[in-house]
């Protein structure tokens, strides 16, 4: 059930995105008069799960969900139909229309993306509002990991200031450690020192390399708030509200104890609770990850504040999100051309996992919100084969007055659509090794 759940958000968000991307392809092609042979969802390599034409456009439903898109007549694209190109040019085809037109046809499909990214944030801004918390809402401080413990951190701190300024929600830190320069953090540690802690310039490489991307986690009570169905914890008889009181023998004070616990067990777990003031333990065997269908949903260490916006308001606050969104999507793209970040890159389970396993449509909004944002810059990407490859070569034609010949753009094609095809092996590779490691 927690698998369906996912894969039916996923591909419902899939499906909405790639349809509006190639809707941005498709209604300026149709505004300048250019025909437009297909409009599909999903590729339909040899035959089409639903196909229906209308006017001089077929519109279908592929089998092979791995994106979508509009045949535009005398363009040089994934389809590789090149006999059309043999012909004289026709005045409804894309090679015969100007390179403005060309270019916005091109780029209409990144901008329906960002667009559509920014009026999704705002929309949830206005309907669900933001929840925050301040630097006095965290009861029972932070736990440090071990390698941040040496800039001078201590577990239980308090978190005041992120480079002089108290933030709107503390518990961002981690986001704003690795992605957006914070090179000072004020402190109180638990014996009630103020203190403030230099950071290193270059603290998102160094949590990069080490591998420790959230080395603050708030302190919470380990109670359970959700039990996954159909879970190892729910066929063990674990219930909501229980309160986890050690794993295999040893003591648990807060959840991050209790996961971490879980996480490191060899074997199968031993855990004991409290319920009803009653203790009692019960063991079984984790998933092959090690994980048992528990979640504190809850953050009973934390004041979580919550803010409603007026529909003025959610425009710039959603576009603030918007903006922040695309700016640490940008800042941590640097890293995939890394040695590491190349066994980092994550395919389709990897997105599918992005979304929770029970539904709730304020996470799905939000998940696709940003999927439209890096959907966008990834299609900007000057990849031929890609919108950004199509937009470099017009761009060129532009400035310089001499457009590339169709055999160039054909091998360019070629050679784009072989990188984006090892890509993508790469990714899904990467996601099946993961699995079964």
């Amino acid at each position: 059930m927690e698998i369906v759940i996912k894969a039916t958000q996923f591909i419902l968000s899939l499906s909405f995105l790639i349809v509006l991307h190639e809707l941005g392809h498709f209604i300026p092609a149709k505004l300048f008069k250019t025909r437009v042979e297909k409009f599909y969802l999903f590729f339909d390599y040899k035959f089409s799960l639903f196909k229906k034409k209308v006017g001089d456009t077929v519109y279908g439903i592929g089998w092979i969900p791995l994106g979508g898109y509009v045949k535009i007549s005398g363009m040089i694209d994934e389809s590789m139909d090149t006999e059309q190109l043999k012909q004289p040019a026709q005045p409804w085809e894309f090679r015969s229309k100007p390179a403005w037109q060309r270019l916005i046809i091109m780029l209409g499909g990144v901008i329906v993306n960002f667009i559509l990214g920014f009026l999704i944030y705002m929309m949830i801004t206005f309907v669900w509002g933001i929840d925050f918390v301040k630097p006095d809402g965290v009861k029972e401080g932070f736990a440090v990991h071990e390698s941040f413990k040496e800039y001078g951190f201590e577990d239980g701190d308090k978190i005041t200031k992120f480079n002089g300024v108290e933030p709107l929600d503390v518990t961002d830190v981690n986001k704003h450690l690795f992605l957006r320069g914070l090179t000072s953090i004020d402190v109180i540690h638990e014996n009630g020192k103020t203190e403030t802690i230099t950071i290193p310039e270059n603290i998102g490489k160094i949590m990069w390399e080490k591998g420790v991307m959230k080395p603050f986690k708030v302190r919470i009570s380990p109670v359970i708030d959700t039990v996954i169905v159909d879970s190892p914890a729910e066929k063990a008889g674990l219930l909501k509200n229980d309160k986890v009181i050690s794993v295999n023998g040893i003591s648990v004070s807060y959840w991050h104890q209790f996961t971490k616990l879980v996480l490191n067990s060899k074997n199968d777990i031993n855990i004991g609770f409290e319920r009803n003031g009653v203790t009692n333990t019960i063991t079984f065997t984790p998933r092959e990850n090690r994980t048992i269908g528990v979640n504190n949903y809850r953050l009973n260490g934390l004041n979580i504040q919550h803010k409603q916006y007026s529909f003025l308001e959610s425009i710039s606050k959603g576009s603030s999100l918007a903006i922040w969104t695309l700016k640490d999507y940008i800042s941590q793209f640097k890293y995939v051309f890394t040695k590491k970040g190349a066994t980092s890159i994550g395919g389709f389970i990897a997105i599918g996992n992005i979304f929770p396993a029970t539904w709730s449509w304020q996470a799905f909004w939000s998940i696709t919100a940003f999927l439209s944002i890096m959907l966008g810059f990834m299609n900007l990407l000057p990849i031929p084969a890609l919108d950004g490859g199509h937009v470099m070569f017009t761009l060129y034609e532009i400035i310089t007055g001499r457009k590339p010949n169709d055999k160039f753009l054909e091998y360019a094609q070629i050679t784009g659509f072989i990188i984006l095809i090892a890509l993508l092996l790469l990714a899904n590779g990467n996601d099946i090794v993961k699995l079964f490691s």
